[in-house]
This record gives C-alpha cells, structure tokens and sequence, in this order.
C-alpha cells in the first residue's frame, strides 16, 4: 500500500503564518481552478472525499494539508500533501485574486519545508498565462516539479505526446521539471505520479 493512501486531513490555513512551523517534507499540489486538482488528490490517496472542490469555482481560498503518519513514532508525519487555493477565476474579486497571488507565491518561495510541487494543467488548455505566472514563482527556487497534465484521457495518445512535449518547451525555465499526462478517472500515470510524491516524502537510500 502507497504511504499517499494514509493521509488525512490535519489543518487548514488561510495565511501562511497560520500553517505549522515547517518541520518535515511537504508536497504542495497547485493548479487553475477546474484543472482536476481535487481528483489527482483523491485518486492519489484513494480516498473519495479528502479534497473537495467547491461548487462555486474560485471560493476554495484555504490552504489545506493532508498528514501522512509515521509508522515509527506515533503521532508524528512522514510528510504533508498541501492542496493549495485553485486560482484563474474572472468572476472573483480582482482583491481576492491578488490575495491568493501573495499566498501562492509566499508559500512557493518561502515554505522551507517545501520538497516538490505538482502542478495540475489541463491537457487540453496547456500552458495559460496564468500557469505560466506560477512557473516565474517555482523557477528561481529550485523545487522540482511533477507537471500532471490531467484529463488525458479526453485526447488520444499521439496528441498526449505532443501536448507533453509543449509543456516542456513552455515550463524549460523550472529546470528540475518531470511532465506526464494523467487522469484520474483512467487511473493514467498514476503508479508513476504516486512513486514521485513517495520518493519527495520518503527519498528513497539509493546504493
């Protein structure tokens, strides 16, 4: 059994300097509302309901971490899955957006206990200017990143190829970038996405 599917939900945040003091591995999922942020999260755990998206696109403002237990040392966490406020809405306040921004990019450069981001595009739109904001956040950190290019079932697998190979172009400047197509639904790219995450929580000793 994957040590994703042990998570549960431990805090919410709505700034940063509500979340707790930064003391093991966490991995952060990021992504435009609608990219299927929620879905990778439940289908990566296999849990129906740790990560909800809200009805009303763009409402979800919280940050959210999801423990993992250490079998070692009860009451202690190998690491934290962070789903991270969905951003890209018109029909949200241009404050409110701006509001996020700080958040997002605060947590994505300062959170020194951030070990990998993943990032959730959809297939079908590629790049946005939006994500392409975040990727100026991620770049000049250094934080390895895993591209899920979700709904990919929607598309068939020579265009999942090219829209692959896009991403990459387009994301170059994070350097330390992994992109793959993924669907939840499909249960594509999951075996690989969840040894990623593993392996950022847990690094496995390589001889």
């Amino acid at each position: 059994m994957s040590i994703l599917h042990r998570a549960s939900f431990t805090v919410s945040a709505a700034r940063l300097d509500q979340l707790p003091a930064p003391t093991t591995a966490e991995v952060c999922f990021v992504g435009r509302s609608n990219s299927g942020k929620s879905s990778a999260i439940n289908v990566l755990t296999n849990q129906r309901r740790l990560a909800f998206s809200s009805k009303t696109p763009g409402r979800t403002r919280l940050i959210n971490l999801f423990g993992i237990p250490d079998p070692a040392e009860p009451g202690a966490f190998l690491g934290f899955l962070v789903d991270l406020p969905g951003y890209g809405y018109a029909s949200v306040a241009r404050e409110a957006r701006e509001e996020w921004a700080d958040v997002l990019g605060g947590y994505l450069r300062n959170r020194p206990s951030l070990a990998g981001i993943v990032l959730l595009i959809d297939i079908r739109r590629g790049v946005t200017e939006l994500d392409r904001r975040l990727a100026d956040w991620i770049a000049p950190t250094g934080t390895p990143v895993l591209a899920l290019l979700t709904k990919a079932d929607k598309l068939p697998y020579g265009q999942r190829v090219k829209a692959v190979a896009a991403v990459r172009k387009e994301l170059a400047d994070i350097g330390a970038l992994n992109a793959m197509p993924f669907s939840a639904t499909h249960r594509l790219g999951l075996d690989t996405a969840t040894a990623q995450i593993e392996n950022w929580i847990s690094p496995k000793v390589v001889p």
